[in-house]
Protein backbone atom coordinates (compact mmCIF):
# COMPACT_ATOMS: atom_id res chain seq x y z
CA UNK A 1 0.00 0.00 0.00
CA UNK A 2 1.15 3.55 -0.61
CA UNK A 3 1.28 6.41 1.70
CA UNK A 4 -0.66 8.47 -0.21
CA UNK A 5 -3.42 5.53 -0.83
CA UNK A 6 -6.34 5.33 1.72
CA UNK A 7 -7.26 2.98 3.93
CA UNK A 8 -9.67 -0.18 2.47
CA UNK A 9 -10.57 -2.37 5.28
CA UNK A 10 -13.30 -5.53 4.80
CA UNK A 11 -16.47 -5.12 6.45
CA UNK A 12 -17.35 -8.42 8.88
CA UNK A 13 -20.94 -9.75 8.31
CA UNK A 14 -21.78 -7.47 12.17
CA UNK A 15 -20.49 -4.34 10.50
CA UNK A 16 -22.36 -4.51 6.81
CA UNK A 17 -25.32 -5.19 8.51
CA UNK A 18 -25.35 -1.66 10.57
CA UNK A 19 -24.27 0.24 7.68
CA UNK A 20 -26.83 -1.20 5.56
CA UNK A 21 -29.36 -0.44 8.36
CA UNK A 22 -27.67 3.21 9.51
CA UNK A 23 -28.29 3.97 5.48
CA UNK A 24 -31.00 2.07 4.79
CA UNK A 25 -29.62 0.94 0.94
CA UNK A 26 -29.19 -2.46 0.27
CA UNK A 27 -25.91 -3.78 -1.19
CA UNK A 28 -27.04 -3.27 -4.97
CA UNK A 29 -27.39 0.36 -4.13
CA UNK A 30 -23.87 1.07 -2.69
CA UNK A 31 -20.91 2.74 -4.96
CA UNK A 32 -19.39 -0.95 -6.73
CA UNK A 33 -15.14 -1.52 -6.78
CA UNK A 34 -14.01 -3.75 -9.13
CA UNK A 35 -12.30 -7.25 -7.20
CA UNK A 36 -9.22 -6.19 -9.70
CA UNK A 37 -8.43 -2.84 -7.76
CA UNK A 38 -5.21 -3.13 -6.62
CA UNK A 39 -6.41 -1.13 -3.33
CA UNK A 40 -8.25 -4.17 -2.47
CA UNK A 41 -6.66 -6.77 0.26
CA UNK A 42 -6.74 -10.18 -0.99
CA UNK A 43 -9.81 -12.17 -0.08
CA UNK A 44 -12.13 -9.59 -1.04
CA UNK A 45 -14.98 -11.52 -3.26
CA UNK A 46 -17.68 -10.36 -4.95
CA UNK A 47 -20.56 -9.02 -2.49
CA UNK A 48 -17.99 -8.04 0.38
CA UNK A 49 -18.66 -4.56 1.42
CA UNK A 50 -15.13 -2.60 1.42
CA UNK A 51 -14.96 0.65 4.52
CA UNK A 52 -12.32 3.79 2.85
CA UNK A 53 -10.85 5.71 5.04
CA UNK A 54 -9.88 8.95 3.64
CA UNK A 55 -7.88 11.71 5.94
CA UNK A 56 -7.89 15.18 4.56
CA UNK A 57 -5.73 17.07 7.67
CA UNK A 58 -7.73 16.77 10.86
CA UNK A 59 -10.83 15.23 9.34
CA UNK A 60 -11.33 11.52 8.30
CA UNK A 61 -13.81 10.80 5.66
CA UNK A 62 -15.46 7.28 5.61
CA UNK A 63 -16.86 6.04 1.89
CA UNK A 64 -18.17 2.11 1.23
CA UNK A 65 -17.63 0.25 -1.58
CA UNK A 66 -19.65 -3.15 -2.17
CA UNK A 67 -16.78 -5.45 -4.30
CA UNK A 68 -18.40 -6.73 -8.05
Amino acid sequence: MHILQPKHSKLNEKETKEVLLNFNVSKSQLPKIYSTDPALSEGCISGDIIKIERKEGEKTYVYYRVVI
